[in-house]
């Protein structure tokens, strides 16, 4: 049995999100399905994290343990063949140590999020990012995210479908940045809680039409309170960027990682 560890990159679009599902298909479940076109092997791939329908991803990293013989290689070639037309696709495979886990080994993970702020209708982004035609203050809603930077309980930005233990998290970084028409924000930590990320870009967004102000991000924080959330941003703008598995040192009480579901 080899463990082979993949980095997958998939349009959100048609799918119900990364987890199988009864009800519609799943990136998981197209993985799967050429997994066993290629090995006639019933295995499971598990990703470093769990998105939500309409989530993308430029480098989810999974693994799946395999009997037969495959270089890297022909594994990732033979993929990409059986994945067609479905917008999945391995950019890389590579043999892994029997005890390396996509999930409980990542030590850090990336999102991004897409705001085209423009009033004419997208075109080649329909789909890929949150078009907002009211003109954004990226400088206001960078120093705002700020507030969120740190461990923090943030009931206020969680799912009520959230399955993680705690509320607690720790958000290494939050920054927002302009390119053109394009606000971006880049959020990295151990994990998220379910929605976390949209939520928190939802009420960014408030802050940068001057509907909210910093303070009023900070009382909703505090409030550890879903009903105080302003807005849950969609799902067409979010990307999961990568995840992190460099060695590093986590203190005995560090954050559990059963949830990381955008």
């Amino acid at each position: 049995m080899t463990r082979f560890r993949l980095l997958v990159e998939f349009d959100g679009r048609p799918f119900m999100g990364w987890q199988f599902q009864d009800h519609g298909p799943s990136v998981q479940g197209a993985l799967e399905e050429a997994v066993y076109k290629v090995t006639q092997e019933e295995a499971q791939v598990v990703a470093a994290g769990r998105t939500d329908a309409g989530v993308h991803a430029l480098g989810m990293t999974a693994h799946v343990d395999i009997e037969k013989p495959f270089t890297p290689f022909k594994l990732r070639e033979a993929l990409n063949a059986r994945l067609r037309p479905d917008p999945v696709a391995v950019l890389a495979c590579e043999i892994a140590e029997p005890e390396f886990h996509a999930r409980f080994s990542a030590t850090r993970r990336r999102y991004r999020y897409r705001i085209i702020n423009r009033r004419a209708p997208l075109t080649f982004d329909k789909g890929l990012a949150w078009q907002v035609a009211v003109p954004l203050d990226h400088e206001a809603m960078h120093e705002a995210a700020q507030i969120l930077v740190g461990r923090h309980d943030f009931t206020t930005f969680r799912s009520v479908h959230c399955q993680s233990a705690s509320p607690l998290k720790t958000l290494d970084r939050l920054d927002v940045s302009r390119h053109g028409e394009e606000v971006v924000i880049e959020a990295e930590a151990r994990s998220f809680l379910h929605h976390q990320v949209r939520s928190m870009v939802g009420c960014l967004k408030l802050v940068g039409e001057g509907k909210w102000t910093a303070r009023d991000l900070e009382n909703a924080l505090h409030a550890r309170d879903r009903a105080a959330l302003g807005f849950n941003a969609p799902p067409d703008g979010l990307y999961f960027v990568e995840a992190g598995y460099e060695p590093r040192p986590f203190p005995a009480d560090a954050e559990p990682i059963e949830e990381d579901d955008e």
